[in-house]
């Protein structure tokens, strides 16, 4: 049975998240724009592929004119899927990513292949047949700022979350609270055709088929845990908040070695 038809439900579904932060769902990955329509606003990874129009039309809908920029939490390919397609459309906006992150960016390296080994459903394992492959986006990718600014972003900062790949990262705006997580946490258990097709809510580690250093992977839940999100938009999932997120954080970090960290894999 073909993935994309296992997944019907909820190909594309918004969300305001907070204040000036939304959310638009490609199939079974999140983009977030961070912004307000009188304001410079970015755009937060740009999904799976073949959702480049929904992408612009929500643009437009939103703010009627371009990002000033797109950021990227990493380089895999469920959330790079229309980055092409965009910068088409969007001649000149700058990306930024992690400069971990940009060899994966510039087409110097690719990913390791997915590991279908972690189990835990039909996601993982299909999750060979996932393009891994890094793109070039040449000069329209540069790194984030080192002092922890968001471009275009007032009030925002980012924060290294590595694991799920090595230059991954996190947003986070500490006026309210508010993260935006990528893959370093999810409110899915991505492994699962089942948990995806159901959204059925509550928080996991990063998707393990793609996540390569376990041992970084829960510093990075662990230092969004003492950030004490309030809301958080990830990579995968519904959107949460307290006082669930709060439960359920501490949840993750007392079992993630348990209940995240896969028995078995190549990355284990």
């Amino acid at each position: 049975m073909e993935l994309n038809g296992i997944l019907t439900a909820g190909l594309t579904d918004t969300w305001d998240v907070a204040e000036g932060v939304a959310g638009l769902r490609t199939l079974f990955v999140n983009v977030v724009y961070i912004g307000h329509s009188a304001s410079d606003w970015i755009l937060v990874d740009t999904g799976l592929g073949n959702f480049a129009g929904s992408i612009l039309q929500t643009s437009w809908e939103r703010f009627g004119k371009p990002p000033a920029a797109i950021v990227l939490t990493h380089g895999h390919f469920d959330h790079v899927g229309n980055l092409k397609e965009l910068l088409e459309e969007w001649k000149g906006v700058p990306v930024y990513a992690h400069r971990l992150e940009l060899p994966y960016l510039t087409g110097s390296r690719d990913y390791p292949p997915a590991d279908p080994a972690v189990g835990g459903g039909l996601m993982a394992t299909v999750s060979p047949l996932y393009p891994h492959r890094g793109i070039n986006l040449g000069d329209a990718v540069q790194p984030l700022p080192q002092n922890g600014t968001v471009p275009y972003a007032e009030g925002w900062t980012w924060v290294h979350t590595p694991g799920h790949s090595p230059g991954h990262i996190s947003l986070f705006r500490p006026d309210d609270k508010v993260l935006i997580a990528g893959d370093a946490v999810i409110t899915v258990k991505q492994e699962s055709a089942f948990a995806v097709i159901t959204q059925h809510k509550e928080l996991h580690g990063p998707p393990a088929y793609f996540t390569t250093n376990w041992v970084e992977a829960e510093k990075s839940v662990r230092k969004l845990a003492l950030l004490d999100p309030r809301i958080v938009m990830t990579g995968h999932g519904l959107p949460m908040s307290v006082p669930e997120l709060s439960t359920e954080f501490a949840h993750l970090c007392k079992t993630f070695k348990e209940l995240s960290v896969p028995s078995q894999g190549k990355f284990v």
